[in-house]
């Protein structure tokens, strides 16, 4: 129901039962690119900041960074490296991102067509009765 301030004009703000407010909430479609640049930004940090640990610490018995120049390409185990594997990171991260939402939305896009046409279905039983 739409509420009417002092004025008398209708405001385009409804009010709606806190049920609906979190139903809605939960069932909200992902931002793709808001969640491809979370997991980019967090990649890239990840490997920005275990590669300048393993630069300026040098541990010996820690895992093999040099192994990450299979997946991208010009990185190595120095600051140059930091810098070149947090690009790429944040790269195959956002793209993960992005396609794990865009998944989430379809899946939920397709899940709603079909609640919406199996309760359509009682009320068009009767269509071809009627031609």
């Amino acid at each position: 129901m739409l509420q009417r301030p002092e004025g008398g004009v209708e405001s385009p703000v409804a009010e709606l039962d806190p049920v609906e407010r979190e139903l809605r909430r939960a069932l909200a479609p992902y931002h793709k690119r808001a969640l491809g640049v979370a997991s980019g930004i967090v990649a890239a940090v990840m490997v920005f900041a275990v590669t300048v640990f393993h630069v300026l610490a040098a541990p010996p018995e820690a895992a093999h960074l040099e192994l990450l120049a299979e997946y991208f390409y010009g990185y190595d185990v120095t600051w140059r490296g930091a810098f070149v594997g947090a690009w790429w990171s944040f790269v195959a991260a956002f793209v993960a991102g992005w396609f794990a939402a865009f998944v989430y939305n379809f899946v939920l896009a397709m899940r709603f067509f079909y609640l919406r046409a199996k309760a359509d279905l009682p009320r068009m039983t009767d269509f071809l009765d009627h031609i």
